[in-house]
């Protein structure tokens, strides 16, 4: 019996990896999908069906908001029975974000859908694309005993593949652009890919649902030593606002005077919900671990344990948009949903 071809849809969205550099002024100008597979004959030696969606005009990445993540999640959805995976060209400097917001719009997801760019233009001879992308589509496809080998949203970058709302761009030069601190490599590609099983999500059974809301009522307030407290007041009297994500230092820490706590608590008393990360890249919230954080939970934050800034942001955009009671969302975000954050025993 004749192998049925995989099927990957690669859809590009914008970034370097779609950009080439006019040679007489260094200008990097976007070109299409069939250029860059011509650029990487390789893909052809997979023996996989290729095939292409291009948003018109490429999105820079500075430029990537939450309508675009449910066109994609609406795309991917719209296609999920056709395809075996899903290949995302994406800038770089929104790619945790776009990944993070897309683990969330995706419920029951049981197929890869893998993000990848580069650093340097695809024409470019030294550039990290061809890799990038050869790997990624690679992944996309694999399967073993029929099951999808990498079930989840991720993020592909030179020569590791990152759970997608675990990771963050932490270097703006190095091919090395992303990490994840707090969650291991889901595979790293040597001259095998090797995939790390165990910590893999498993494919889900039920119907895929792409859901088509996110609410932008939400900021994030990162701390540093002389905040203003008339500042955090007008951040928290913005109209409309639902949520605040407070960057704090350490392990959930903060200042313990009372102008800076009063605002916050007024906030909470009002409805609105305050979520506690940290700064540092590595490491979890623990409030009440030192006493400049446990004013923060008798007042009402609610502690983010170990997820990142882009995914506390968007999963708050998430439940929001679902329209879930305030209760239920206070609950939810110290609940894992898509392996976004460390269970507590």
């Amino acid at each position: 019996m004749k192998k049925e071809k995989a099927k990957v849809l690669l859809i590009y969205t914008g970034g370097t990896v779609g950009m080439v550099q006019d040679e007489k002024t260094g200008v990097l100008k976007p070109f299409s999908l069939e250029s860059i597979i011509d650029y990487i004959p390789e893909l052809s030696r997979f023996g996989f069906r290729i095939d292409g969606y291009t948003f018109e005009p490429p999105i820079d990445s500075s430029n990537m908001k939450p309508e675009i993540w449910i066109q994609l999640a609406d795309i991917i959805g719209k296609n999920y029975t056709k395809y075996d995976g899903f290949v995302v060209l994406h800038g770089s400097d929104t790619m945790a974000y776009t990944a993070s917001a897309l683990s969330f719009l995706l419920e029951n997801l049981g197929k890869p859908v893998i993000l990848t760019g580069s650093q340097l233009p695809v024409n470019v001879l030294r550039s990290d694309a061809r890799e990038n992308l050869v790997t990624s589509i690679e992944i996309a496809a694999a399967k073993e005993n029929g099951k999808p080998k990498v079930p989840e949203v991720c993020i592909y970058f030179e020569y590791r593949l990152y759970r997608g709302n675990r990771t963050y761009k932490h270097n703006a030069e190095n091919f090395e652009a992303f990490n994840s601190s707090n969650y291991p490599e889901l595979a790293t590609a040597g001259v095998h890919i090797k995939y790390n099983e165990q910590f893999i999500a498993k494919p889900s059974s039920k119907k895929i649902i792409s859901h088509r809301s996110l609410d932008t009522n939400i900021a994030v307030v990162k701390l540093f030593p002389g905040i203003n407290p008339l500042v955090m007041e007008s951040i928290f009297n913005t109209k409309g606002l639902k949520a605040v994500v407070l960057e704090t230092y350490g392990t959930g820490n903060a200042p313990t005077a009372k102008a800076f706590l009063q605002p916050i608590a007024t906030a909470i008393k009002k409805g609105i919900i305050v979520l506690n990360v940290t700064q540092c890249r590595a490491g979890a919230v623990q409030q009440g671990r030192y006493e400049t954080s446990t004013e923060l939970r008798k007042i009402g934050v609610i502690g983010g344990n170990d997820m990142t800034t882009e995914t506390a942001l968007t999963k708050l955009m998430f439940l929001f948009g679902e329209n879930y009671p305030l209760a239920a969302i206070k609950k939810l975000l110290q609940q894992s949903l898509r392996g976004e954050l460390t269970a507590q025993g």
